[in-house]
């Protein structure tokens, strides 16, 4: 993608925590807790885990303010920026902040009246807080529903761009728009329309995009639509389960892009009547396995014997079933033969010692 076409790289730059946004920085990855706020411990250890994972900022939901008190708390044991989530009360986002929130989201049209926005907006200017302004086809307000005749793009566009001059009137610009639909097309179109007419960094994906399964392939192809066209400056896949799934897939599809490098890439062949071993349950495991290594490689996972050499030819290191052993491949050429059994812990060796090859 050549760089006149890039939306990304003219956005503003924001600071959120010890991350950048905006500007032409690196995409930045996502995800939103599921424990209760109030459970500091819990919620810690969550987020702990999601850092491992490769989460870059992260989100919580503040309903109380025993949950807004929380946030300080959670904040002083995590190291990646926390994003305090508000609906509907603006004492939330008030409390949030002057605990240690990093960031906020809100939408303006439900946090009250003028009078609170401007509360909320004041407190954020004091501490130089961000704020996410948020709309999602399910907050659409019903005049733009009648004037758009549903839920559209351009409904959604001048959703989100109304409550961003609700937060400019009072004086504040550090802002970060979050506009999603559940309807791939529709939040494709959304986000296209929308980075035509801001150049305020915007935070992508395609909310309740449904369960591991569903949800992955309806955010990939979302997310790929929008991050291919030089849209969108941190992204979240939304998924029904563990959030660390969140961070895995949001990985891959960055990398898929050529948007981020680092992490082992693993192909595997869909198999066929020549496959002779558990290639499936093989590349599971690799899968898992070559998520401790920081390398930048492919890896491939063939479940023949025959093919196998010529199929892994583009990947860095390949393992490769046959009927009892296999291969051990290496830039396309065939470095040995070890048993079945012993294909995993070959390569696991390999990589172990990746660094001095």
């Amino acid at each position: 993608m050549e760089k006149q076409q890039c939306f990304r790289d003219k956005t503003r730059k924001i600071q959120i925590g010890n991350v950048t946004i905006g500007g032409g920085s690196p995409i930045a990855i996502q995800s939103m807790t599921n424990t209760r706020t109030e459970d500091v411990a819990a919620t810690v250890a969550q987020i702990l885990r999601l850092e491992e994972a490769g989460c870059e900022i992260i989100r919580c939901t503040c309903p109380t303010q025993e949950a807004a008190a929380a946030i300080g708390e959670i904040r002083r044991q995590i190291h990646i920026p926390l994003v305090a989530d508000i609906h509907f009360d603006y004492r939330m986002a008030i409390a949030a902040i002057e605990n240690g929130a990093d960031k906020i989201r809100i939408n303006p049209g439900n946090i009250g009246g003028p009078d609170r926005i401007r509360e909320v907006v004041s407190c954020a200017r004091e501490r130089n807080v961000p704020i996410r302004v948020g709309v999602n086809s399910g907050s659409l307000e019903k005049h733009l529903v009648e004037r758009y005749h549903g839920v559209t793009a351009e409904g959604l566009v001048e959703s989100a761009l109304d409550k961003v001059g609700m937060v400019e009137d009072c004086g504040y610009d550090r802002i970060v728009i979050s506009i999603k639909s559940s309807d791939v097309i529709t939040c494709a179109r959304a986000h296209e329309l929308l980075a035509q007419r801001t150049d305020y960094p915007l935070h992508v994906g395609i909310t309740e995009a449904g369960t591991v399964y569903g949800g992955n392939i309806k955010s990939a192809v979302g997310l790929g639509i929008i991050l291919y066209q030089g849209i969108g400056d941190t992204i979240r896949v939304s998924l029904s389960g563990d959030p660390v799934e969140e961070i895995r897939s949001a990985k891959q599809i960055l990398r898929d892009l050529k948007l981020r490098e680092g992490g082992v890439e693993v192909t595997s062949c869909p198999t066929c009547g020549r496959t002779r071993i558990d290639l499936i349950g093989l590349a599971e495991q690799v899968e898992k396995m070559v998520q401790k290594y920081p390398y930048n490689i492919k890896v491939a996972v063939m479940g023949c014997a025959v093919n196998g050499p010529g199929e892994a030819k583009e990947a860095d290191i390949g393992i490769a079933g046959g009927d009892g052993e296999g291969l051990l491949i290496r830039r396309g050429e065939i470095v040995k033969k070890v048993p079945e059994d012993e294909l995993l812990s070959t390569l696991e060796y390999e990589l172990d010692h990746w660094e001095s090859k």
